[in-house]
């Protein structure tokens, strides 16, 4: 045994002998060194600085319904659950954990000592009070009839003959399978730790606590045989679908959790949407997803990617099965080994002799099953890779309750949007309705931890602010009524020139030159001076069929051969609205490599209400302002006029679900020229997929930096008479509480890192503001079939026990139900009153340049998304969904590589290109 040496550590053995031609490397001592305990997270959220008072008081009620606690002395007890089969392979299919678990409770509830359950359906189970036993190892045997998913099943594949798989299932009903359960002691949870977060103090233990509670209401629901995402569960009732195109179904249910607020603990119930596959016969699924005419117009290796790991239903056995691939060749044409046995000899024995056949002849030929049009079409594998099972195409039924998750086009977005909407009553009613037929007091498992939820809607106090005075053009001043103002008879508080400018037509259907005559019209009743075009360019007929890239590439050959110069702004006509593919190419074209403003349109009905539309996004473009805070013109906006202030506004974009690897777009926006807070920059870049944290504000590279931030701070500096922000506010979109702590202690600090780059002496004050819009908070009039109006603040009752947090509603919800942003502030060394904050926070969402209606969100966290949404289309990522990330450009070393986004061209750099 080696002795230990002086620093306690035992001695360790000489190391190997260097081989011959090898030079050591230095070991890198940090590398190397133990790993540090994680330290505390430095900058924690702030607590509340009290209730704000502005506004006049409105009584609400919203979507959280009060639970109360009667057992707050149990614990819950944590168990780790493993699953093997008989034979100790790990159990991997999802949803078998489920069935074993209740049978487990079944079979043993005297040895689990009559314990109700909570189990996440994966590797955790919660119980109230520890389990009788320490060592808790059971055997429990699964009889299921529907859910054999094995090669022999009733369809030709592997060596196995199906008919002999028949008979054997008409001896031997049930196909029992055997597991070996063992359920091993996790943690103890005390019950107690809610009213501890009740009163402020959150904790670990009572996030845990939540989380059980959370997991029990998931688990009621799929003991109702809900479809469960997170935490929104759907049931299988056809009046919750609707038809939005291609196959797909939006399926509505509702989303059930518990929180802790001041006004105690409350199960906040909301209605949800999914997307589900059309269930009903495969074929149809597919030719309405690739929208053909019949089955053999089918694009097979798109349908491949597209029905891999779907659940059929096979007739006439009824059968489920998930599909795995498809055969290469035709039914008709794809054979298999078909084992068949004779009658039995003198001796008694059976002979076994083989056959191939194909699978079309063995359906029709041995099954007696009509096959009408499968015989030419690839069949359905729905066995293993090495050893498949296939089934013709037309026995083939979708499963219902089966998520879509790749990406959905414009139009089925829009019409899932539309089909989703509901009027403030009418949502009411249907959570109401929910809240009764979940019958959560009736839930064993609830009752065990004395858990009771109220049947009412929670009573609220809100406030609505008062509208900020506007300043339009001609130095008029106006209120804007509703959270809604319009030009009519009103000029731009700072018009532009339209000048140097020309019209190119992508194949749009238009009357080009009564178009350009009543644009020039219009911007004259607005003050805008539009000067003729210098010429309008309809694209070449023959390019119309040619890639998107190439007819860019023609069109800026006849502006280069027929415009005087470069010209200062283009306007472009295309021929769709939401999904042309000639957008991003163009954008990059006109903003990357040549500098050149540009708006598109897509003309359907061209009104003076459109055409105002239009003018106002160019005249923002251009460098214009069409309505200003009169608070901003006099310069009495609380603590931001009164000191140099820098507002950011960051998003990150990452892939629709369809293009989980396609590049996540981090954009930051700045304001500039202060005391402005109306005017913006934008700073956009490709990071890895799916990173929420931003991980290019502050990219230090030798003796400079290549940062978002230190560009946003140089263009502040430049456009504000050489002042460096005092104070810089931060609005952060998108991000999770459980990412809280990133945003203060990681993003905050590259920014602060960038700060000192510039100037080691530079202290700037911070304000880091969360907007959320994805949460399920919603606030009604009690007896009012309107939505809450524009201004509505709420910051008591559902709000956090102890963290600074507040709603906000400040548009005016004209469809559906309004969905407030609530906002979180995190960290203040500005010192904003209560008050001030929530007037600044309205205030911002009054200065969107691109329409005349207050918005959801403060203005920079909007520009932000839409910077990254049109940058994004300067490369089609979507290409490289299904591929590999291994494409150009490369980012931090252990990153995955990403693809840059090309740099604005320096002419629109500092341009509002994204109004």
């Amino acid at each position: 045994m080696n002795s230990p040496t002086e620093d306690g550590t035992e001695g360790l053995p000489p190391p190997p002998p260097v081989p011959p031609g090898v030079v050591p490397i230095k070991a890198d001592s940090e590398r190397c060194s133990p790993p540090k305990k994680p330290s505390t997270p430095k900058r924690i959220p702030m607590p509340r600085r009290g209730l704000a008072k502005r506004g006049h008081p409105i009584q609400l009620v919203t979507n959280h319904f009060k639970v109360s606690v009667r057992n707050v002395d149990d614990y819950f007890y944590h168990y780790s659950v493993n699953l093997k089969y008989e034979d100790d392979r790990p159990v991997d299919g999802k949803g078998v954990g489920r069935k074993v678990i209740d049978k487990l409770h079944q079979t043993y509830d005297s040895e689990l000592g009559n314990k109700e359950f909570a189990y996440d359906g994966e590797k955790s189970l919660f119980t109230i009070g520890s389990l009788p036993q320490v060592k808790n190892e059971f055997l429990v045997v699964l009889e299921d009839a529907s859910s054999n998913r094995t090669a022999a099943n009733g369809s030709p594949g592997g060596n196995d003959s199906p008919g002999e798989n028949d008979r054997k299932r008409l001896r031997r009903p049930y196909q029992t399978k055997s597991f070996k359960v063992e359920l091993n002691y996790a943690a103890k949870i005390p019950m107690q730790s809610i009213a501890m977060a009740l009163k402020g103090h959150d904790t670990e233990n009572s996030q845990e606590a939540l989380r059980v509670l959370d997991i029990i209401l998931r688990q009621h629901a799929a003991k109702q045989g809900c479809l469960l995402v997170r935490q929104s569960f759907f049931q299988n009732n056809p009046s919750n679908f609707t038809d939005i195109g291609g196959g797909v179904l939006g399926c509505r249910g509702f989303h059930s959790s518990f929180r802790t607020s001041q006004g105690g603990l409350s199960l906040n119930i909301d209605v949800s949407t999914t997307m589900i596959v059309k269930p009903g016969p495969l074929v149809d699924f597919i030719i309405e997803n690739q929208k053909v005419r019949d089955p053999f117009s089918i694009d097979w290796a798109k349908a491949k990617r597209m029905l891999k790991n779907l659940r059929i239903k096979a007739s006439p056995t009824n059968m489920e099965y998930k599909i795995v691939g498809l055969s290469e060749l035709p039914c008709n044409q794809q054979m298999f080994t078909l084992k068949q046995r004779t009658a039995k000899d003198a001796n008694g024995d059976c002979d076994a002799h083989t056959t191939e056949i194909t699978v079309y002849d063995y359906f029709v030929k041995h099954r007696n099953i009509e096959l009408r049009y499968s015989g030419d079409l690839p069949c359905i594998n729905v066995g293993k890779p090495k050893k498949p099972t296939y089934l013709p195409l037309e026995l083939c039924t979708l499963v219902s309750l089966q998520r879509y998750t790749k990406a959905l086009s414009t139009l089925q977005r829009s019409s899932l949007v539309e089909k989703s909407r509901q009027k403030p009553q009418e949502r009411m009613s249907v959570l109401s309705n929910a809240l009764k037929y979940n019958n959560y007091d009736a839930d064993p498992m609830l009752q065990a931890c004395g858990v009771s939820i109220s049947a009412q809607f929670t009573q609220v106090d809100g406030r609505v602010l008062q509208a900020p005075k506007l300043k339009v053009g001609n130095g008029e001043d106006f209120m804007p009524r509703n959270g809604r103002w319009n030009f009519n008879n009103k000029k731009l508080f700072e018009a532009t020139c339209v000048d140097k400018w020309a019209v190119v037509n992508f194949s749009a259907r238009c009357d080009m030159r009564n178009l350009v005559r009543d644009l020039i019209k219009c911007g004259k009743m607005k003050g805008i001076q539009v000067d003729d075009p210098f010429v309008v360019l309809e694209e070449n007929p023959s390019m119309r069929r040619a890639p998107a890239p190439a007819r860019v590439e023609d069109m800026f050959e006849q502006i280069k051969s027929k415009l005087p110069g470069a010209p200062k702004f283009l306007l472009c006509l295309l021929s769709e609205r939401k999904n042309s593919d000639v957008y991003g190419p163009w954008k990059r074209k006109c903003l990357a490599e040549f500098g050149i403003v540009t708006q598109c349109i897509a003309p359907q009905r061209v009104n003076d209400q459109y055409l105002t539309n239009v003018l106002l996004k160019i005249n923002a473009k251009l460098g214009g302002i069409n309505s200003l805070l009169l608070q901003e013109r006099m310069t009495k906006i609380p603590l931001v006029s009164e000191s140099p202030t820098l507002i950011l506004g960051m998003d990150v974009s990452h892939g629709s679900p369809g293009h989980s690897d396609v590049p996540s777009i981090a954009a930051v926006v700045g304001s500039r020229q202060w005391p402005s807070i109306s005017r913006y920059r934008a700073c956009v870049r490709t990071q890895s997929p799916k990173v929420e944290m931003i991980d290019s504000l502050f990219k230090p590279a030798g003796s400079d930096d290549d940062g978002i931030i230190r560009e946003l701070l140089i263009d502040f500096y430049t456009s504000s008479g050489k002042r460096k922000p005092d104070q810089i506010i931060i609005f952060r979109d998108g991000v999770s509480e459980s990412q809280f702590n990133q945003v203060l202690n990681i993003e905050l600090d590259q920014i602060i890192e960038a700060c000192k780059f510039l100037d080691e002496q530079w202290c700037p004050k911070f304000l880091v503001i969360i907007a959320q819009k994805n949460h399920h908070t919603k606030f009604f009039q009690p007896g009012s079939p309107d939505n809450v109006p524009p201004g509505t603040v709420v910051d008591n009752k559902v709000c956090h026990p102890r963290n600074y947090d507040f709603y906000m509603c400040s548009h005016a919800g004209m469809i559906g139900t309004t969905r407030p942003t609530h906002y979180h502030v995190l960290h203040d060394e500005i010192g904003f009153a209560p008050d001030d904050l929530q007037e600044l926070v309205h205030c911002l969402s009054y200065v969107y340049q691109r329409s005349t209606t207050a918005i959801s969100v403060v203005a920079p966290v909007c520009y932000a998304h839409l910077a990254a949404s049109q940058m994004g289309q300067f490369m089609k990522f979507d290409d490289m969904s299904e591929t590999s990330s291994s494409h150009g450009g490369v980012t931090a070393p252990g990153a995955i590589p990403v693809p840059e986004l090309p740099r604005l061209h320096e002419k629109v750099c500092s341009s509002m290109f994204f109004c």
